[in-house]
């Protein structure tokens, strides 16, 4: 950990027991089953309530040409008109881990806070699923979200996509698809500390190795179960992609005690040389995911304000 970036104090304690509880962190697990159910279990300790004012829905949508289908689920605020934005969202998890359950309160806030629908992709993952799987199951949920923006009560001209370190990735590699694929349209992309580049080459990929939610160690080895031993496209790690032009209107955030600060931070300069709108947040004291894991924290109700006024700008 960067001795130069020390953690926000207000951030730090529920940190601080689940390193008591889990020492190491999440990756000191090295069976990946037995990380995916120790990861569901911390993230389902505490059960959060049904949220009165939106309503969801689970279904069943086609996958990728020749592939499986996938499931979404879908939020509804309460009382929202038929033509409401829409968000798409993809979960983090690193490519290896995470489902929609585990997103479920980020979700539904944000539909509730935003006014809009969103849609919740379940993606495939690695290693049972390298890359390309999860970006195109991800695709194909953005593609059927797209063609069914009438019955789902999107308006299709105020579509977004959000999504958290591995859903950050996954966010731009979608938007590059429907770049270079002719569609689906995007008014706005919000890739949260995203995980975007597999060379972990940056100065906070070597400074971040012991925070314990998602660290160097872990990070190379999930980049290696998801590529799968090919080499990486521009799909499969975004920091490779060499055109960033067209892509659509962008919001990125990141702490600097976050392994992916300085990808990030680049790949926002990169985006502003591409003439692609950008707005970049580097949170001082934020380690990666503070505020999912330090919700009422001063600091995270920053974060959370930002990007609540942001996609209300971007969709209104």
């Amino acid at each position: 950990m960067s001795p130069h970036h020390p953690i926000d104090p207000d951030v730090r304690p529920p940190l601080e027991g689940l390193l008591e509880a889990l020492p190491g962190g999440f990756n000191a697990i090295p069976d990946i089953v037995q990380r995916r159910a120790t990861v569901d279990g911390i993230m389902g300790a505490t059960p959060v309530p049904p949220n009165p004012n939106v309503t969801t829905e689970d279904r069943t949508v086609p996958g990728p040409d020749g592939e499986p289908d996938i499931s979404v689920r879908i939020y509804r605020p309460n009382g929202v008109g038929a033509e409401a934005p829409g968000i798409y969202f993809i979960h983090g998890g690193g490519m290896i881990l995470g489902n929609v359950a585990g997103e479920d309160a980020v979700a539904s806030t944000l539909c509730e806070q935003v006014g809009a629908v969103v849609v919740s992709v379940e993606y495939r993952l690695s290693p049972e699923h390298p890359h390309p799987a999860p970006a195109e199951d991800c695709y194909a949920g953005l593609v059927w979200t797209a063609k069914n923006a009438a019955e789902l009560g999107i308006d299709p001209d105020r579509l977004a996509i959000y999504g958290a370190s591995a859903g950050g990735g996954l966010t731009i590699a979608v938007a590059l698809m429907a770049r270079d694929r002719g569609g689906p349209a995007l008014r706005f992309i919000m890739p949260i500390y995203p995980m975007i580049d597999d060379r972990n080459e940056t100065a906070s990929s070597h400074e971040v190795t012991d925070v314990g939610i998602w660290d160097r160690a872990g990070n190379i080895e999930a980049w290696s179960w998801y590529l799968g031993g090919n080499e990486p496209d521009g799909y499969a790690a975004p920091a490779r992609a060499e055109d960033l032009s067209g892509l659509p209107p962008t919001f990125i955030d990141v702490g600097t005690v976050d392994m992916f600060r300085d990808e990030d931070i680049a790949f926002a300069q990169r985006l502003l040389a591409a003439g692609v709108p950008t707005e970049l947040h580097v949170h001082p004291g934020a380690y990666h995911a503070a505020e999912v894991f330090a919700g009422e924290a001063p600091l995270s109700r920053r974060i959370w304000a930002l990007r609540v006024d942001a996609l209300k700008r971007a969709l209104a």
